[in-house]
């Protein structure tokens, strides 16, 4: 059986978020939720946003990586990371999870 973990916070999505993070007026945390929808069944949802009360909160020098409870259980053992492309920078979700994802890697099935 395999051990269940909460997600890993890479160092360079780390980073990223502190570079964010001190360019904004009030301090936010990087919100990871999972939901219903997107062309897969399930999507992604990544934005900054207030700690509830519900929430696992990673936090590392003072920036912090938010999931709530109900989205906990489809990022188990997943990874965040941030990603420079040609076609952009984002923050991305590695979910060994998913079974299958979408071509833009915003949305998954399980």
């Amino acid at each position: 059986m395999e051990l269940t973990l909460p997600p890993k916070i890479t160092d360079r999505a780390f980073d990223r978020l502190e570079a964010i993070s001190q360019t904004l007026e009030r301090k936010q945390g990087l919100r990871v939720a999972v939901e219903g929808g997107g062309c897969s069944g399930f999507q992604y949802d990544i934005r900054l946003d207030d700690p509830e009360e519900d929430d696992l909160v990673l936090e590392r020098n003072g920036v912090s990586v938010l999931i709530d409870s109900v989205s906990l259980p489809f990022l188990a053992n997943a990874t965040i990371d941030f990603s420079e492309e040609l076609i952009g920078a984002r923050f991305v979700v590695l979910n060994p999870n998913a079974t299958s994802s979408c071509g833009c890697g915003v949305s998954f099935s399980i």
